[in-house]
């Protein structure tokens, strides 16, 4: 079920504390899934949205120091791995 359905065609700031009101009645799974339809539609839509000048260098940091030692990172599945692990 596609939660984000009751996010639209809301017309003012009474009407959105509803939403979040609704949106805390629902289940931990179901919230997961609102933010993952919610960070869908965003990627859908097509804006333009800016990357901050603070960001991009630290990026870029990152990418540098990476470039210097590949190795030094982990895979994914090693970081799932560990995140379940410790998880357990």
């Amino acid at each position: 079920m596609n939660k984000i359905a009751f996010l639209v065609q809301r017309p003012n700031n009474n009407a959105m504390k509803t939403t979040l009101q609704e949106a805390e009645t629902l289940s931990v799974p179901e919230k997961i899934q609102l933010v993952e339809d919610i960070w869908d539609s965003v990627a859908r839509s097509n804006a333009n949205i800016s990357i901050p000048d603070w960001q991009k260098k630290e990026l870029a940091r990152r990418k540098a120091k990476f470039l210097l030692r590949p190795d030094s990172g982990m895979t994914w599945q090693k970081v799932k791995k560990s995140v379940l692990e410790n998880n357990a």
